[in-house]
């Protein structure tokens, strides 16, 4: 039996459409689910918000916003108004965390202070769209090997540090075993994040080396890497967050195995490696 708290995000299962995503998981009894915008948007809006009413799930988060470090200009304004777009996506399915990768370095520059300043300004501009619709905006930092061309934020203290002005309700962060499980102050940073209300989603999957050609996709399932998930599993139920915990896994290999099969193995990996950590319900 799938545990209740277990969210499958849908990039586990990349060329899953929103159908096959739903179905995959409500058989194998997940109550949660993470959508990302294309498969939605592939259906149109209001056609997946009753596509996922009517399979019963929970959305866990939205996927993704972000990617605005680039200076003033067309291309600024376009990335904060496809952002409103998708706080008000995430919005009509009743979820309140939209997940974001902020950016890396735009093309040409190598500016990472500047790059950083302008994550703080559109989440400035952004904040009171977030709170009218419900949603808070959750910071990912990703791991130094994506800092350049994919987030610039790499650590949950700098994340915490980028959304320390705004509102938690509003600006939050996204804790990834892969992406911080690596940092010498990832416990301290896991319990600030608690103490300022900021924890919107605790995702996991395992990092082991070599990496795949492509770094993008090297995450595995849980157990099969060294990532301790004890010690992160039990600092994010000491802060006392409670929500539905969501694997994400982008893995070539992963994505070329039947849908079903993909679903019971994280279910197992789940309930050996992370569920003995997390407080009863």
């Amino acid at each position: 039996m799938t545990n209740p708290i277990l969210s499958m995000n849908q990039a586990t299962i990349k060329h899953a459409d929103l159908k096959q995503t739903l179905d995959t998981l409500t058989a194998a009894g997940y109550r949660s689910v993470g959508l990302w915008r294309e498969p939605v948007e592939a259906v149109g809006l209001d056609t997946a918000v009753k596509m996922v009413a009517d399979s019963g799930l929970r959305v866990s988060t939205m996927c993704r916003g972000g990617f605005f470090t680039m200076p003033e200009g067309p291309a600024r304004r376009a990335s904060i108004d496809d952002n409103r777009k998708l706080i008000e996506e995430t919005a009509a399915f009743g979820c309140k965390v939209l997940v974001l990768v902020v950016g890396g370095l735009p093309e040409g520059s190598k500016d990472l202070i500047g790059a950083r300043g302008r994550i703080a300004d559109a989440l400035d501009e952004l904040q009171q769209d977030a709170l009218d619709a419900g949603v808070t905006l959750a910071i990912e930092p990703l791991h130094p090997m994506y800092c350049t061309d994919r987030a610039c934020v790499s650590t949950l203290g700098q994340a915490l540090d980028i959304a320390a002005p705004f509102d938690p309700k509003a600006v939050g962060v996204t804790v990834d075993t892969f992406h911080i499980f690596w940092d010498p102050q990832v416990l301290d940073s896991i319990a600030r994040a608690g103490r300022e209300g900021r924890i919107a989603t605790y995702q996991v999957c395992d990092y082991r080396t070599p990496f795949e050609k492509d770094v993008l996709l090297s995450r595995h399932y849980m157990g099969e890497g060294v990532i301790d998930f004890r010690s992160l599993t039990e600092a994010v139920a000491a802060t006392g967050w409670r929500g539905d915990i969501e694997c994400e896994i982008f893995n070539q290999a992963v994505w070329d195995t039947p849908f079903a099969e993909v679903a019971a193995k994280v279910s197992d990996a789940f309930d050996k490696e992370v569920a003995p950590y997390w407080p009863a319900r």
